[in-house]
């Protein structure tokens, strides 16, 4: 009999769980507390317990070509940066079109997942839902959590002191949905995310003073990067990934720090972060300076205290008479129906292999989906994950030993560190990390035998975007159409946005970028030939 696997949430990543569970012959039962699929691209007027909460205006930060799933590309006329509704037209498209709503039971909350009495010979679990206040228990051969982290608000109240006698109101971003009660008001928002600046931009059309407050600052990046091409289109590639780990890292840094400084001087604007190099998920935001050049939208250090009307920073100034106060302080990921220590395995600390498995269960057979953040999409990072999990469970794919995943994991955590600095947050270099999960089930691609094979694509492939259909072209799950995707994906890039035709559409110029990025390395070398040759 094929095994059966418990998916907990119909997101992104769960609708990828189960699609990846059906290619390996699993029997995938997925578990969504709503009445929908989408998860947190599902929008609601009131935020709703247990689930993720978006606002109104929402826009993705990743174009069209770099977050779809790898096998289900988007219709060529839908634009490039979509609002939320429209990335939940393409999510219902994708799960009708792959057959997965049969496989979902709508409205149905996960209340336990517990290791049966046998699992140290079977690896089974036992699984408790709720509908209707009812409760029944299923044993499954494996789980699949894809519930997300973006539910449960991190609302840092006590390190705030005089905050509960504060007049005005505060609120987490969660609980956020629209700026229209904020009309002529005085503003703080207390983070620099994406969450707080798209608040705090739109709220500065309406209320009368907006100010952000940052303890670390953070690089600010337009979603319209270099000749107006979507930034992630030319940012992420095999190719600069490629410069970024071989180049010495003084070198490596101060690019970084340049490329971000690029479209304006941050130090000017109050937004430079602490640690310039980190390579922490920048804020996407392509209006936040022009509010700051207009006087509608202020930066301010941490706020050191609050009293009855105002907020007194740690420089000192005073923000008068607030109105309200917004939390744009991110999540912390939770998951009340497992046993802690399972997923926190060490000092309190998430401990998984990947960003995935938990080392030390007796069976590997519990994958969590989705918690891994890196400067990529969410889509092809959730597909390639559950591709693997569901190997494993269908035991085509082993793990190391538990010593050998600790080893990892305590390698992985020095490089995000250094890279990106403390954090919460499971974060790792998006391709590195691809091209890693790619290689234990025979996805990642070739680049070699493409060179000496098909030219033409290896072309796109190591110097063009790396986009998701790169993980279809070989090995197991290969889509026929991948080639084709690959080397048209400039042409949907472009279509949505020629709706007045002028002209032939203009793409990159791959090698003229190539020798902007090598100008830099070339200099050094030629300076220190110059001075230290004999």
């Amino acid at each position: 009999m094929a095994k059966r696997v418990a998916i907990i949430g119909a997101g992104v990543s769960g609708l990828a769980a189960i699609r990846c569970c059906l290619e390996e012959g699993l029997e995938p039962t997925c578990f969504e507390r709503s009445n929908d699929i989408g998860g947190l691209w599902r929008f609601s007027e009131h935020a709703e317990e247990g689930r993720a909460s978006i606002y109104r205006s929402v826009f993705t930060n990743s174009s069209k070509e770099m977050m779809c799933f790898p096998d289900f590309p988007y219709p060529d006329d839908y634009p490039n940066y979509m609002h939320h509704s429209k990335l939940q037209e393409y999510l219902r498209a994708f799960a009708h079109t792959k057959s997965l709503l049969g496989h979902i039971r709508f409205e149905t909350l996960v209340t336990s997942v517990k290791k049966c009495p046998g699992f140290l010979v079977t690896g089974q679990w036992t699984v408790v839902t709720e509908k209707d206040g009812k409760q029944e228990s299923t044993v499954f051969d494996a789980v699949m959590i894809c519930s997300g982290h973006h539910v449960y608000p991190n609302l840092p109240t006590d390190s705030f002191p005089g905050l509960e006698q504060l007049q005005g109101n505060y609120l987490h971003s969660r609980d956020y949905k629209g700026p229209e009660s904020f009309k002529g008001k005085r503003v703080l928002v207390i983070g620099l995310g994406n969450s707080g600046s798209d608040i705090a931009v739109e709220l500065s059309r309406l209320a009368a003073q907006v100010i952000i407050s940052t303890r670390s600052g953070s690089w600010v990046m337009s979603r319209v990067w270099d000749d107006g091409y979507p930034w992630d289109m030319v940012y992420v590639t095999r190719f600069a990934s490629f410069l970024r780990n071989i180049l010495p890292s003084f070198v490596s840094d101060w690019l970084y720090v340049k490329k971000m400084n690029m479209w304006f001087k941050h130090e000017n604007y109050g937004l430079v972060p602490l640690n310039r190099p980190l390579r922490k998920e920048p804020v996407f935001n392509d209006e936040l300076p022009s509010r700051i050049l207009c006087g509608t939208v202020s930066i301010k250090p941490g706020v050191k205290k609050f009293t009855e009307t105002s907020a007194v920073f740690e420089d000192g100034t005073v923000f008068e008479a607030i109105d309200s106060v917004i939390f744009a302080t991110g999540y912390g990921y939770a998951y009340p129906f497992l046993d802690d220590s399972i997923i926190k395995s060490r000092n309190n600390e998430v401990t998984l292999y990947k960003g995935i498995f938990p080392p030390q269960l007796e069976k590997p057979t519990l994958a969590v989906i989705g918690l891994v953040q890196s400067l990529g999409a969410a889509i092809p990072t959730a597909d390639l994950q559950a591709r693997w999990a569901a190997k494993v469970f269908a035991n085509s794919c082993t793990l190391p030993t538990v010593n050998e995943m600790m080893d990892d994991i305590d390698e992985k955590m020095g490089k995000k560190l250094k890279w990106f600095g403390q954090s919460h947050t499971l974060q790792t270099d998006y391709i590195t990390y691809m091209d890693e999960l790619g290689s234990f089930i025979g996805a990642k691609p070739n680049i070699p035998w493409l060179f000496l094979t098909d030219p033409l694509l290896a072309l796109e492939v190591f110097f063009g975007p790396c986009s998701p259909y790169q993980f279809r072209l070989m090995g197991p799950g290969k889509w026929e159409g991948a080639r084709n995707a690959v080397l048209t994906q400039w042409d949907r890039t472009l279509r949505p946005t020629r709706t007045r035709a002028v002209g032939q559409a203009q793409q990159p110029h791959r090698f003229y970028n190539l020798l902007k990025m090598l100008s830099f390395p070339l200099l050094l070398l030629a300076v220190w030939l110059t001075f230290y040759s004999p």
